[in-house]
């Protein structure tokens, strides 16, 4: 178990600043780049590459070389489902780990080298055995069928637990999970736009707006 005396690896500030993930499943490696583009100049500073398909590695890399360590992007793996896959996509140039499951050992393995992890979980003894494991915060998985009333109910007995609502969060709802206490929200294909940055780039702008405008209401 995580212990106090543990380091547990803080959230980016460039997921915790703007409150998004944008989140890229299935996407041509030569169609990241402007995508990662579209996303950094409407204020999106975080971009999750799902592993599961043959070109994740290289999509990876490829943004990378584009958005090194310290830019205005940063960039994670997603659906890593074991230390295998999390230590190639870490030398592919992922700065932070994304779950679909929970995996106590792959969570531990990653907080006890300083990376941040965010493992999926959907129940609140999934979410408190996260966060014992070393998580820097929990994913809310998936989201949609629990809706922004199950953060609000959560956070009464476990107020420390950071959590981002991911899997069918919209530009309607991303509001109502930032206000309901949720850190940031994880978005996928409407955000990426089918890969046309301009989209992207709007997409981007507004959603970052709108988490915005959720936290300063909220904070009222």
């Amino acid at each position: 178990m995580f212990t106090e005396t543990d380091r547990r690896p803080p959230i980016p500030a460039a997921i915790s600043g703007p409150g998004v993930v944008g989140i890229g499943r299935r996407l041509d490696p030569a169609a990241v780049l402007p995508i990662g583009e579209g996303l950094a100049k409407g204020g999106v500073k975080a971009f999750e590459i799902t592993l599961g398909d043959p070109d994740a590695q290289e999509a990876i890399s490829r943004l990378a070389d584009r958005f090194p360590e310290g830019s205005e992007l940063l960039l994670g793996a997603g659906t890593v489902l074991d230390p295998g896959a999390a230590e190639a996509a870490i030398g592919a140039g992922a700065r932070f780990l994304v779950m679909p499951h929970l995996d106590e050992e792959l969570v531990r393995w990653a907080a006890a080298r300083g990376i941040p992890t965010f493992p999926g979980a959907f129940t609140p003894t999934e979410i408190l055995a996260a966060w014992r494991a070393g998580a820097s915060a929990v994913k809310l998985f998936p989201s949609s069928v629990v809706g922004p009333a199950f953060i609000r109910e959560f956070r009464g007995p476990f107020p420390d637990i950071p959590l981002i609502p991911t899997g069918g969060v919209t530009l309607e709802s991303a509001p109502g999970f930032i206000a309901a206490g949720a850190v940031a929200v994880g978005l996928g294909s409407w955000l990426m736009a089918a890969g046309d940055a301009g989209t992207v780039e709007v997409r981007a702008r507004s959603v970052v707006e709108a988490v915005a405008r959720a936290r300063s209401e909220s904070a009222v």
